[in-house]
């Protein structure tokens, strides 16, 4: 059994291993096209920050990756099994953690969290000692017993998170992570994203907050009307700009400010190492 706190999921890890792989995705929503012609590889051992206006595709593309769209065109592939044929093998290495956390209301939060733990078959043993773990560090035991219909965004979002991490995923997708956080809750996330990559684990974050991508992510991915406009380590997006640009800068001359793509051409990602 693991030990208390042990979040390792395998070591040592390949970093040239892909975990998610997107090639030629589109989705469209009637007259909309949300998602046009994107292609992502995510390796192991990563943070990925997706970055996007409103209405750029990000959510799509994350529900998509997860398995809760189905595409209209293009394959995804997650720890190398088809998201279309083997769906039930892919999900097994899934968490995703939407924008809007869902909880049963007439369930405490932990009863929720034992809820998923018995999806994804954790025993019980192993269970209960990641929840400790968990709660302590998420500092929800003050709540864990309570019903979920007293909860704040915030208390949902922690166990949501929490309920996510309970059967140590190899790829952790998550959706404005740290949406109605307060400071130290979102330090101890971004360790938690840092930890989960250090071993081996991904992250696929959408987030609108420019400072969280600097500070956590290995590579950024900025889309805009559904196109992929730029990618790359924070260091190779600065080499592409004007010196002394921020990220901030960097996004808002892509996107234009106003939604306009800026770029001449989608960005195509090399292939992946290995």
């Amino acid at each position: 059994m693991a030990e208390v706190g042990d979040t390792s999921l395998q070591a040592p890890y390949d970093a040239s291993e892909i975990v998610v792989e997107l090639d030629g995705v589109s989705k469209r929503f009637g007259a909309k096209l949300a998602v046009a012609d994107l292609s992502l590889t995510l390796r192991a051992g990563e943070v990925f920050a997706f970055l996007g206006p409103n209405g750029a595709g990000k959510t799509t593309t994350l529900k998509m990756t997860s398995g809760l769209l189905r595409t209209d065109t293009g394959s995804v592939t997650v720890c190398q099994h088809s998201m279309l044929r083997e769906a039930r093998l892919a999900k097994q290495h899934i968490a995703y953690v939407p924008d809007q956390p869902f909880l049963y209301d007439k369930l405490t939060g932990r009863e929720f969290i034992g809820f998923v733990r018995e999806m994804y078959g954790v025993p019980v043993g192993e269970g209960g000692e990641r929840l400790a773990y968990l709660a302590k560090r998420l500092d929800m035991n003050g709540f864990l017993d309570r019903l979920a219909e007293t909860y704040s965004h915030g208390m949902k979002q922690k166990v949501a998170l929490a309920a996510a991490l309970i059967h140590r995923p190899r790829l952790l997708i998550v959706d404005e992570p740290m949406v109605g956080l307060d400071p130290r809750t979102i330090r101890v996330i971004k360790t938690i994203f840092r930890e989960i990559a250090s071993e081996g684990g991904t992250v696929f974050m959408s987030t609108h907050t420019l400072d969280i991508a600097e500070q956590v992510a290995d590579r950024i991915a900025i889309i805009n009307l559904g196109r992929l406009i730029a990618l790359g380590t924070l260091a190779e997006l600065h080499a592409s700009a004007a010196p002394g640009s921020r990220l901030e800068d960097i996004f808002l001359k892509l996107t234009d400010g106003d939604g306009e793509v800026t770029a001449a051409e989608p960005v195509e990602q090399p292939p992946a190492a290995g």
